[in-house]
């Protein structure tokens, strides 16, 4: 299916120069971990008060490219240094969900008309993760299969910044589009459920 999650190995190779610097400065992979949920709860609170200023819009583009390389960056310094442990599997996966609730979180705000596909857009994100956790669990693979995968939720939430920004409003289709985003969620955690239980046999 497609997702921008495929494009992932071409963004790592762009981040090695960064990845040795950190390095150099003993920067650990769980540290960044941690930096990533931080820089989370920044872009929410932007985010949040963007309808006080249109600017903050930016947070979202500028702000979850910035994330979804701290996301690359922490399992490569994992792997490639030798700092892969229990307590950093577990800081990945429940910083990720914590990190993708805060962001999704003033969405409610924005779209009060759309507020139970919202409430349902950022559940299914939550059991899509769980879905991907799943694999790692039963067949020892954790999967990534999207459409709607996290790289794709971060994606279309820059867009959507970029729109507000420019005072575009999807408010008119909101309800279509919200709805559609928890559909291919839907189909994204059942591909995840399907593929793991495929591997495990």
């Amino acid at each position: 299916m497609i997702s921008v999650y495929k494009l992932k190995p071409k963004f790592q190779q762009l981040l090695m120069p960064v990845l040795s610097f950190l390095n150099r400065k003993k920067i650990t992979a769980n540290q960044i971990t941690v930096g990533s949920v931080v820089l989370s709860l920044v872009i929410a609170i932007l985010f949040w008060n963007a309808d006080c200023s249109s600017i903050l819009f930016l947070a979202l583009p500028i702000g979850l490219l910035l994330r979804m390389a701290l996301n690359a960056l922490d399992g490569m310094m994992a792997r490639l240094f030798n700092q892969t442990s229990k307590m950093g599997e577990v800081l990945n996966e429940v910083g990720d969900i914590v990190s993708d609730v805060l962001i999704f979180f003033p969405l409610l705000k924005f779209h009060p008309e759309s507020l139970y596909l919202v409430v349902g857009f950022i559940v299914l994100s939550v059991i899509n993760e769980f879905c991907g956790v799943i694999g790692k669990v039963i067949a020892n693979d954790r999967r990534y299969d999207g459409p709607m995968g996290k790289s794709d939720r971060a994606l279309l939430l820059g867009v959507y910044g970029i729109l507000s920004l420019l005072h575009i409003s999807i408010t008119a289709f909101s309800s279509y589009i919200f709805a559609v985003l928890c559909l291919l969620l839907v189909l994204s955690s059942m591909t995840r459920l399907r593929k793991a239980l495929v591997v495990h046999e």
